[in-house]
């Protein structure tokens, strides 16, 4: 297909890890003394507990299209490619789930709800809070562009912007939720809403089967771990950042998690510093390899999958169809690979 030429491979850079053969090295699990911790993670999150999840908030969400294409007509050498568009989900985004999960799980104080957000968790609290009728406040970082900030508004949302990162948002909203007493939701390292955001995978095998490889993007861990929880290692899931904000990458490469600094085009979405304690034994045990991506590659799938496919995403979401394309991941002719489009809260113009 045509599109925006990537930019050539050696632009990728990875931690010490295995070498693929294009070149780009990615990192790898080690979970050889990770046995007690997954055993805990996976009381917390498994099959059923995702299973309780989408009965509990089928009501609320919408099982979103999976798009399934021959590999060839994305010029992908694969049989085929499944794109789970989640774009289309309520909010925008993914996080609907894990939101209205968490939600409909607890009953809610009168102070309502609070959560620091890059703004796709913000704005699928907003959404989930106002369609059950209570409070919501959040906090967001400067980094938070324009459209965002407008949607949280406009789903009734009080927002506050303070600190340069996700983390300093957090740090701020932790005080303030101490004060106010309202139920603390969290963008991704919460049960619920790990769980919730398995259910998108529970969808892709209702519909498909089991793909043989699911490409994830990650920030904190919350998406990937819950669709490694619900398959649980039957097949090969792999985690997709930007270079400029290798949270889960970082912690492969090391053996435990660690902090990292977050920047580039992706960092509103992709902004954790660091991987989520409850995602964590999940990911170290069943996410199989994490790539890293320039900026480049990003802007450029980012780009090609409005030319050529017209679905118009945020950075974040073209990840997983820019590592295919450029030849980081190489899957075999005949495997079915699962892709998540994971958002589109974004300002549409920058497409062009």
């Amino acid at each position: 297909m045509a599109g925006v030429a990537p930019p050539p491979l050696a632009a990728f850079a990875g931690a010490t890890g295995a070498t693929g053969a294009t070149g780009a090295t990615h990192a790898t699990g080690d979970v050889g003394d990770a046995g007690s911790e997954a055993a805990e993670a996976r009381r917390h999150v498994n099959p059923a507990v995702i299973r309780s999840a989408a009965e509990r908030i089928r009501n609320d969400i919408r099982r979103t299209p999976l798009w399934r294409l021959p590999g060839a007509a994305l010029g992908i050498g694969c049989a085929e490619v499944w794109l789970k568009l989640e774009q289309l989900q309520v909010s925008g985004s993914f996080k609907a789930r894990g939101m209205f999960n968490r939600l409909r799980s607890h009953k809610v104080p009168a102070a309502g709800v609070i959560i620091a957000s890059g703004g796709n968790a913000g704005i699928a609290v907003a959404v989930a809070a106002r369609a059950l009728g209570v409070r919501c406040e959040v906090f967001v970082p400067e980094v938070t562009p324009p459209s965002k900030r407008q949607r949280l508004l406009d789903a009734g949302a009080t927002m506050t912007v303070t600190g340069r990162s996700y983390a300093e948002a957090a740090e701020a909203c932790i005080e303030r939720q101490r004060s106010s007493g309202a139920l603390l939701m969290h963008a991704y390292d919460q049960q619920e809403v790990i769980a919730g955001a398995g259910t998108l995978a529970m969808e892709i095998e209702a519909e498909a089967g089991v793909p043989d490889r699911v490409l994830v993007s990650v920030g904190g861990g919350g998406l990937i771990a819950g669709i490694a929880a619900w398959f649980e290692g039957c097949t090969r899931v792999e985690s997709m950042e930007p270079q400029a904000a290798p949270t889960l990458h970082a912690a492969l490469s090391r053996g435990e998690p660690v902090s990292v600094d977050v920047a580039g085009i992706a960092a509103d979405s992709l902004g954790a510093r660091r991987i989520g304690s409850l995602a964590w034994p999940i990911c170290r045990q069943h996410v199989v390899a994490s790539y890293l991506l320039p900026d480049e590659i990003i802007a450029a799938a980012q780009a090609r999958m409005w030319s050529d496919l017209r679905l118009a995403v945020e950075p974040a979401a073209a990840l997983p169809l820019g590592a295919l394309w450029a030849g980081a991941v190489q899957p075999a002719p005949d495997e079915k690979v699962a892709v998540v489009v994971c958002g589109a809260n974004f300002d549409p113009a920058a497409l062009g």
